[in-house]
């Protein structure tokens, strides 16, 4: 995709998540790979809602800000994904409401934050770790994602919100959406002993789509 292209798709997908909800005011954060190697990111304090494609933040291939408006403060984590990651092609960050509840549950388990509730979480997101709490914009978030190794593509930071990586913008954007649609389910089940997917469906999900998941 040209640069020109995934600047208008970057602010268009943008544009879709704020309009449903999934983030509001100036929080949430995206980027996406370009063809050299560099980053298209959005700007610090910019509303998901009006992103401009001319004002996005550019990235060489060296990490370099070489154009556009500052970035956003999280780039820690999106630095992260990327270099853990190698078929990462783009990175979304939200506050959206559901997932940020559940990371706030005592009994929300760290190392898959979501019950197994349906196959298409697990196909787009495989298990979603629980990082603990980080003051926004403190480079540790990208110290806890490195420390992964690159074994998760999705995690949530607790009591503020998601992160996705996957080969491309769409891709992430739609485990993005099923991260937060999986943990408004698991809200509205609690405490009704809802029949989960066996180990068997899992594992049989886990094999045919090729998921990572030990």
């Amino acid at each position: 995709m040209s640069e020109a292209r995934l600047r208008e798709a970057i602010c268009t997908q943008a544009a879709s998540i704020f309009a449903r909800g999934l983030t509001g005011g100036a929080s949430g954060n995206i980027s996406a790979r370009c063809e050299d190697g560099g980053l298209l990111v959005s700007p610090t304090g910019a509303s998901f809602g009006a992103l401009d494609p001319a004002r996005l933040a550019r990235f060489d291939a060296k990490g370099r800000h070489v154009s556009g408006d500052k970035p956003t403060k999280e780039m820690p984590l999106h630095a992260a994904f990327y270099e853990t990651r190698g078929t990462a092609g783009a990175v979304v960050h939200l506050h959206s409401t559901h997932s940020v509840a559940l990371s706030m549950l005592p009994e929300t388990d760290p190392e898959n934050m979501l019950p197994p509730l349906t196959a298409y979480s697990i196909m787009r997101l495989g298990k979603v770790k629980l990082l603990p709490y980080y003051r926004p914009g403190d480079p540790a978030m990208g110290d806890a994602v490195r420390g992964l190794a690159g074994k998760r593509a999705a995690v949530v930071l607790a009591n503020h919100g998601p992160v996705v990586a996957a080969r491309d913008l769409e891709a992430a954007v739609y485990a993005m959406e099923e991260l937060e649609e999986t943990a408004k389910l698991a809200l509205l089940l609690r405490g009704a002993n809802p029949r989960m997917l066996t180990e068997a469906q899992i594992r049989d999900v886990v094999t045919t789509f090729d998921v990572e998941w030990d």
